[in-house]
């Protein structure tokens, strides 16, 4: 609470649905931390309690879906800025329940917006996948290039971004689509097929079961640690020019998976070789983001480079496999 004019005033209430999950509980352990009031919509359906454990009572938990419309009403009543996190996130299960992935993923954010309007919230910022890009040969991506979805996930995350459009074209509330590419850090889960290559990776290699490569290994990503998707986050909270756009926010920087798979052999000290699979079908081979209208519209920076974000990534999940406190 701070003092103006001889008057309180509270500071801005932030929405984080899936606040629980991944990216959405560093988004709110960074807001806590600031002294912002942090609401989370989360059904744990993939988040875990205790991924908020550092709050210890100061964030207010709504475990509740955003299937459900009266929740998004519930959950949005006297928000300031909504950060939608809440999604299904795997490409390969959107193959197994595409109709899930539509209801969740893009019904969801449709809900969500339209109770952020009802209740007056300054700024909607989504949470965009560069999955929209699809097969799109020409690099680096760039905002204004079309859309090409190659899977039910990519279509539903797109089809979320199509109504944020609307809803700032149209609609007068103000969104702030962030595109993001292969985010990667602490709490990310391993314990799961679906989940991201570097969380199994660094989990194989601690635990001695090793990697395993599917294809060629020479298929490249745009590897992002959290820490710079949080500061895109907060940055579009109020910046001032950006609301209505699409940006992307990666490092900018293609690294392949070979190259990965080997730094993350040397930042663990593991003794093996990686095993080969067989390539996914349908993946797409390279990825890269022009982050440049980020710099323009954001002021968005890469504070953690893709290499500190390994080691980073590696010392947590070494001291959870140790069994430590962590956060």
């Amino acid at each position: 609470m701070t003092r103006r004019g001889g008057r309180e005033v509270k500071p801005p209430l932030y929405l984080v649905t899936g606040g629980a999950g991944f990216i959405g509980s560093h988004l709110v352990e960074t807001l806590a931390i600031s002294g912002q009031r942090v609401r989370v919509l989360d059904d744990l359906s993939a988040g875990k309690r205790e991924n908020l454990a550092f709050a210890e009572g100061d964030v207010d938990l709504i475990e509740s879906s955003v299937a459900d419309p009266e929740t998004c009403r519930r959950a949005c009543e006297g928000v300031d800025y909504v950060l939608h996190h809440a999604a299904r996130v795997s490409v390969q299960e959107s193959w197994e329940d595409p109709v899930l992935y539509e209801e969740v993923n893009a019904l969801g954010t449709l809900r969500m917006l339209t109770a952020a309007r009802e209740a007056g919230c300054k700024r909607f910022v989504y949470a965009g996948s560069a999955s929209a890009y699809g097969s799109i040969g020409e690099l680096p991506h760039r905002e204004d290039m079309p859309a090409d979805p190659l899977s039910p996930y990519a279509v539903a995350k797109h089809a979320g971004e199509l109504y944020c459009r609307a809803f700032h074209d149209s609609d007068g509330l103000e969104t702030v689509i962030l595109r993001y590419f292969n985010v990667f850090g602490p709490r990310q889960p391993a314990d799961s097929p679906y989940s991201g290559a570097i969380a199994r990776f660094v989990d194989g290699l601690l635990t001695g079961e090793g990697l395993t490569i599917l294809g060629d290994g020479e298929q490249s990503r745009d590897f992002v640690p959290v820490e710079n998707v949080v500061e895109a986050n907060l940055l579009a909270c109020t910046a001032p020019d950006v609301a209505g756009q699409i940006v992307n926010i990666g490092c900018g920087e293609q690294m392949t998976v070979n190259r990965l798979a080997d730094l993350l052999i040397e930042l663990t000290g593991a003794r093996c070789r990686p095993a080969q699979g067989p390539a996914r079908p349908g993946e797409v081979r390279h990825s890269v983001a022009d982050i440049s209208r980020a710099h323009a519209l954001l002021g968005y920076r890469v504070g953690v480079t893709v290499l500190d974000g390994l080691r980073r990534t590696v010392a947590w999940y070494r001291a959870a496999s140790a069994g430590e406190s962590h956060s």
